[in-house]
């Protein structure tokens, strides 16, 4: 890399510091900015100026004086154009439109079947997009898919249900439509971005576990998406669980926490015992909501479970705070049982200070991860 590289990469990471602060109210002018920071003013108005001239960024009139000139307010130009997103799901779209601070402004929900392929599900979805950025500009897009992913190619890799996905170049395709910079990630990785930068902003670490149906989680460190060697980080879904007994994986294994734990084994369990009247994890989450005591044990075990693998990563990883998301989320006996078992099985120290609770985002997690991972990667200006 070449010093002017290394230096455009410095400054576009700086410009993204000072939008994430102005975005947050947690500066509201260059002297505010400089002191967060701990930068020159000179640095950091040269910034801000490129910001202005970009349209991202705009000055709001005055703010009080502390003795001398009155500093002019900063904001983020929430009128310039908008920030795209869609959350993939296996039956459905999730679709989002973004201020530049990532606000989410609006959403839509569309079937989709993913089996029909990359470009009928994309084109769906871009129809969407057409509908939602009707008389305004598009800035950036952000695609969550729901299996592992290869953010440099833009591509899924080994997902499993996605016939005619892999190696399909989802960026490249949504790129030639739009001509924007296009961002793509799994869905946990941009559930766990999402709930992070909401809570923390560019600082801190977390884990976000998406519990529904399935199982999928999340690493922040300082702020950013940790991937890992091979895009595999965060994968508590296929950890061996004691006592799980040998019931088949889908990935070839047996006893996975997603056997035991995910919303799919609650409906099966409640199933085995005879409710033939349990279709979805949401019909298993009523029952428990109402008391009835063999879902609300197996919720609660299903909470015990995911404790106990999260246990050894938050002994090993000493995160800030625990995030759930996904529709078991919403259950409190689950969120207690897995308070429960991280705090008896975890290190005094790893928990001293730890905060394990539901995401605030909820279900629009991803479509703000998704934001976010888009904004991380729009062209910047760097002079």
């Amino acid at each position: 890399m070449t010093p002017d590289t290394d230096r455009s990469s410095a400054d576009e990471d700086l410009s993204r510091r000072i939008i994430d602060l102005i975005a947050r109210g947690h500066a509201r002018s260059r002297s505010e900015l400089a002191a967060a920071l701990g930068l020159a003013p000179s640095t950091v108005s040269l910034r801000v100026q490129s910001l202005i001239d970009a349209g991202l960024v705009t000055e709001r009139g005055d703010g009080a004086s502390r003795g001398g000139r009155r500093p002019r307010l900063l904001g983020i130009d929430e009128g310039s154009g908008i920030v795209l997103t869609v959350d993939l799901g296996g039956g459905h779209a999730r679709v989002g439109a973004h201020s530049l601070s990532g606000e989410l402004r609006a959403t839509r929900s569309i079937p989709v079947t993913l089996a029909d392929g990359p470009e009928a599900t994309l084109d769906a979805v871009c129809e969407v997009f057409d509908e939602l950025a009707r008389d305004t500009t598009i800035h950036a897009i952000g695609i969550s898919l729901p299996g592992p992913v290869d953010i440099d190619r833009g591509t899924v890799t080994q997902p499993s249900r996605m016939p005619g996905w892999p190696g399909f170049r989802v960026t490249e395709y949504v790129r030639r439509r739009y001509g924007v910079p296009v961002a793509v990630d799994n869905d946990a990785n941009l559930a766990a971005l999402g709930e992070h930068r909401a809570q923390f902003g560019a600082n801190g670490h977390s884990i976000t576990v998406k519990a529904g149906t399935a199982i999928g989680s999340g690493i922040i460190v300082d702020g950013h998406i940790h991937r890992g060697a091979t895009g595999a980080a965060g994968d508590i879904t296929h950890t061996r669980i004691d006592g799980s007994g040998d019931i088949p994986c889908s990935c070839g294994n047996t006893g996975c926490l997603e056997t035991v734990a995910s919303g799919a084994s609650l409906v099966r369990q409640m199933r085995e015992r005879g409710r033939t009247d349990v279709e979805t994890t949401a019909d298993v989450l009523a029952l428990a909501r109402d008391a009835e005591p063999e879902a609300t044990t197996i919720v609660r075990t299903a909470g015990t479970h995911l404790g106990q693998a999260l246990s050894g990563v938050v002994n090993f990883f000493n995160p800030h705070a625990v995030f759930l998301t996904g529709s078991m989320s919403a259950s409190e006996p689950f969120i207690a049982a897995v308070r429960s078992r991280v705090y008896e099985a975890c290190h005094p120290l790893a928990t001293q200070q730890l905060r394990i609770e539901a995401a605030q985002t909820r279900a629009d997690a991803i479509l703000y991860g998704a934001a976010r991972w888009a904004l991380d990667n729009l062209e910047l200006p760097t002079a």
